[in-house]
């Protein structure tokens, strides 16, 4: 899973079936925990309803395909959850696998302790 803030809508007259009715979001991750390569963004599924702003856990695979109640669809990432606060322990605390935030600091909003 990934932490990310709602930075856009995808609109499509042409998608798969099982996309009908479901809203499409561009997600901008916080950071990524051991990707194989980074990207600015992402489109995920969006079950919840969040909005643009809106800080989301993204779910990734097999999970992100259970989240919208079918195995078999052609979706990679799904919204999770709406944040409504994120608390980490200061930098020297959190072990030798620090946290590697996309531009470098945490988001605002994101308290480090």
């Amino acid at each position: 899973m990934i932490l990310g803030r709602v930075v856009g809508e995808v609109w499509a007259t042409r998608k798969h079936a099982g996309l009908d009715g479901r809203k499409l979001v561009v997600v901008a991750p916080y950071l990524w925990y051991a990707p194989s390569h980074e990207v600015g963004h992402l489109v995920a599924v969006d079950p919840v309803g969040a909005g643009i702003g809106e800080d989301v856990v993204v779910c990734l695979g097999h999970a992100a395909r259970q989240a919208l109640g079918s195995t078999s669809m052609p979706v990679e990432a799904a919204v999770a959850a709406i944040v409504d606060k994120v608390e980490l322990l200061p930098p020297a605390e959190r072990g030798k696998r620090p946290l590697r935030f996309l531009g470098g600091r945490p988001p605002a909003g994101v308290l480090e302790s």
